[in-house]
């Protein structure tokens, strides 16, 4: 299993996935990591599970901030600065979970990764005008 989400991009990369669909696959398996820590919280481990599957979700979040950030990047202005606030708050989501773990406050970063791999794998619509 990769500790790094650069790796496992990497790795689905190269099975000839989609860059959306590679996306989606890494921000699906952070919520996992996320969600098997809330599900088993009071697991002896958690605090070292817990630490792990944060600290990837914040690696899999400062990369996406690094492609968001760049002037290359295909995506409409407007949606990139929308989608670096949003990394900007599960930052602070993050920081504050490592501080003071509470089970609940892990939902939004469960629903944040859930929602935009989700988004990621829609099909964009064909305009036939």
């Amino acid at each position: 299993m990769y500790q790094n989400p650069l790796q496992a991009y990497q790795s689905v990369d190269q099975t000839t996935l989609p860059g959306r669909e590679a996306e989606a696959v890494i921000l699906t398996k952070a919520a996992h990591k996320l969600k098997a820590c809330q599900s088993d919280w009071s697991s002896p481990d958690r605090d070292a599970r817990l630490d792990e599957a944060l600290r990837y979700n914040q690696r899999l979040w400062s990369i996406l901030q690094g492609e968001l950030s760049r002037d290359d990047n295909p995506l409409p202005k407007e949606i990139r600065l929308n989608l670096l606030r949003l990394s900007a708050f599960v930052d602070r989501r993050i920081i504050e979970l490592m501080a003071q773990p509470e089970s609940g406050k892990l939902n939004i970063l469960i629903t944040i990764n859930q929602n935009i791999a989700a988004g990621l794998r829609e099909r964009p619509a064909v305009n036939d005008n």
